[in-house]
Order: structure tokens, then sequence, then C-alpha cells
């Protein structure tokens, strides 16, 4: 088949080097003609995802991958085209801002040519594929969803620095706007990924058709919403210990005992692209779902819950020097979408204090160009805020921070017999 894929970033790339690995021609379309020449020169233009560099380095030379600026070169006689472009919500609002999925719909429909499988791999809110995409595709480009090509939604369900791992590893979602859209998309799938064996599953690991657009579109919010739910009702459990004299990691530990209990880990921050965002877009079609609103606005406020206890401890914070540990957003995984680092250093801030932040994965120049003051362990500090779990903090001991007299350890990372003798909170213990 001949595949194109529009947007070449941490999961695009990646898929469009799994359908080129599987024996297809694919052209990767993206905006950044960085990207673009990183790509036709068989070079990663991100770190961290395991297999990309190997994979490019086979692939591009043998001219089975190549990428473009230009719609106009990838779209036209496409088998299929898949959709990976960012999706944004508005930090105000919590609405969905369509903005750059829109221009690459539009930039698609002008080309789209009949016979083509359009799939959308984006999380969506529910009803956009059919409401949104089809009439824009159709107005586009004068053909008919349906009759002259087909459009259906199946959600990107890996993580960053695992996609390979994690395509063999879960379920393909398709829902399609029509039978024949979803069969299309069914044999398109099966002849570009292979899955591992799943005994664990309540049927065979491969292609799952869920029957509709919306069905997809609704499973993939829905699993990511649980999970931020999850690790709120975790944090409310961990407030209500700490306040108890109780070390919640050990209730949490006894509760996961038995099979039906799976509570998550509480925390300073819930980051990344995925978890913070997708229980928004539920929310934007399911205006009552309050218990979705009540977890997310409860993680959003775990930094500044730990910085004003940090604050009650040691009383003013103004003057005072402190460190965030850990720009990232998840520990060994350089991004910082939506990362804890910003309300935590904000909320230090606001409370008079001169903060710097030291992450392992970031130089200086990388640090101060998402605005922080950067730091090298064993300068002075008065307060060190925990907030990334990478490898290297677990080993953390006071001689690294001079002078510290708080460590607020948001990930329950830290050694407590290497602390003893020095202030420490940990999230969830008293």
């Amino acid at each position: 088949m001949r595949i194109a894929v529009v947007a070449l970033g941490k999961i695009g790339l990646p898929i469009a080097v799994q359908f080129a690995d599987s024996g297809h021609e694919v052209i990767g379309v993206d905006v950044n003609p960085r990207t673009v020449e990183a790509v036709n020169a068989a070079r990663e233009p991100f770190p961290g995802e395991a297999q990309l560099q190997e994979k490019l380095t086979e692939l591009v030379p043998a001219g089975r991958l190549r990428a473009t600026t230009d719609y106009a070169e990838a779209i036209p006689g496409a088998d299929a085209v898949v959709l990976v472009v960012p999706l944004f919500v508005n930090d105000e609002t919590w609405e969905p801002d369509f903005g750059w999925m829109d221009a690459a719909t539009t930039s698609l429909s002008q080309h789209l040519t009949a016979g083509t499988l359009v799939s959308y791999e984006t999380t969506l809110p529910v009803g956009t594929t059919r409401g949104r995409w089809k009439p824009m595709l159709e107005q586009g480009s004068g053909l008919v969803e349906g009759t002259d090509f087909h459009v259906v939604f199946s959600p990107e369900r890996v993580l960053t620095g695992r996609v390979f791992a994690d395509l063999r590893k879960y379920p393909k979602l398709i829902g399609g706007l029509s039978d024949e859209g979803a069969q299309r998309a069914r044999e398109f799938y099966e002849a570009v990924l292979q899955f591992d064996e799943r005994p664990d599953l309540p049927r065979a690991n491969g292609v799952w058709d869920l029957g509709t657009a919306e069905a997809a579109e609704m499973a993939k919010l829905a699993e990511t919403t649980y999970r931020d739910v999850n690790i709120g009702l975790a944090n409310q459990f961990a407030l209500f210990a700490a306040d108890n004299g109780i070390d919640v990691y050990q209730v949490i530990e006894a509760c996961n005992s038995q099979p039906y209990s799976h509570i998550h880990r509480p925390g300073i921050a819930v980051g990344g692209h995925c978890i913070p965002v997708y229980p928004r877009l539920y929310l934007s079609t399911d205006h009552d779902a309050e218990i979705v609103r009540t977890a997310r606005q409860l993680n959003a406020s775990m930094p500044e819950r730990l910085i004003a206890r940090a604050a009650d401890l040691l009383g003013d914070l103004s003057g005072m020097t402190a460190v965030v540990l850990g720009a990232a957003y998840r520990g060994g995984v350089k991004e910082t979408a939506f990362s804890g680092v910003f309300p935590t250093v904000d909320a230090l801030k606001a409370r008079g204090a001169n903060v710097v932040v030291h992450d392992p994965l970031y130089d200086d120049d990388e640090l101060r160009a998402l605005g922080f003051e950067p730091y090298a362990l064993g300068g002075p500090v008065d307060l060190a805020v925990l907030q990334t779990d990478h490898a290297d903090y677990r080993t953390l001991a006071p001689a690294d921070l001079p002078g510290i007299k708080l460590l607020v350890d948001g990930r329950n990372a830290t050694d407590a017999a290497t602390w003893a003798g020095t202030p420490r909170i940990v999230v969830g213990r008293a």
C-alpha cells in the first residue's frame, strides 16, 4: 500500500516507521521543515524512542519512508491517510482547540482522491469524526464519504519511548462511519500491525471493531479519564492519610492485594499530553460528569497544596532559595508537556521564593529556554521540591543540597533512612 501519515511527532513518526517496516510505501507530512529534513536524512528528530533510529537507518535509504511539507506530494493516490495531529485544550475554558487539526484536515481535503481510507488517530471529543471531519473532508474534496472515500476513528494507545512495543501489545480499536469503512480499516490495520498473544484478554489481540466512531472515541477518552479519576482518588486518600498519621502507601498496597482494587499512586502532579488533557475533552461533551471534573481539579491543585504545607512548616518563604527537582513530567522522559514543574514554580514564586530548577535530562540552556534558572546539585538551598521521579533522585541525600531545611518529596522517591534528621514531607505520609 501507499500510505500517508500526517504529523511526524513523537507518536506519528514511529507509527509511520511501523507502517514502512511492515512492507509498505510511506510518506509523512509535517509542517516543520527541520523534522522533514531529519527524517529524510534518516536521523531521529527527537531522542528517547526505542528502536526508532535503527529503523530509520534501515527504511529511509531503502526508499520505504520519506517526508515532505507538501500535502500535494503525499495525499493524492494514497490508499490510506492516517492523521496524528495534536489537539489542544484551552487552559481557561477547558474547551478543545481544533486549530491545528482543522488546518490539517482542510489541507488533506484539497488533495483527497477517491478510494482513500482516512483514519484519525488523535484523541477526540465524542462525535468529532462524524460531526466535524466528515463534512470538512466532503466540502474540501467534493467527494462523498461512504461512497468515494471512507473515514474511521482509530485512537493511538501508545506511550512515548515504547511505541513499537505498545503497538504490538494493545488491541487496535477502530470505529467507522459505515460498515464498509470499518471493513477497510480492519484490512488496513491488519496489514500494517503485528500483535502479541494476550491470553489475558477476553478475545484475541488484534483489530477490535467497536461498531461506531463514537464508541471508539469514547473508549480512548474513558481509558485515560479513568486514570486521572483514579489518581484523583489516590490523592484524596493521600491528603487525608497525611493529616491523620497514616501511611497511604501501606493502605494502597493492602487494598490492591484484593483483585477488585486497582488504586493508583498519589503524586504532586499529573503531566503529559494525555492524562491532564483527555478528561477535559470528555467534559466538553459530557458537562454533567462531576466526578471527572472534581478529580481533574484536585489533581491540578496538588502542587499548590504541597507548597502551602511547606510554607506552613518553614514560615515565610520570601528570600529563600527553592529548587524544584525535575522539569520533565515523568521520570526518564525528556518532555515537559503539562509538567508539574510549572505550577510548582509558580506556587513557590507567589510566596516570594527564589526558584531554581534541576533536571538530569536537561542542560542549563534548555532549562533557561523553558523559563527556569538552572541549578547544579551541591549549591546551597533552603527548600527542595522533588517533582519528577527520575532514577537519579532515588539516591538523593542532604549532602547534595547543602543547607536544606525541608525536602518536599512529591513522588515518594527518596529514602527515609538517608533523610533521617532532615525535615521531609512525603505526599501521602504524615
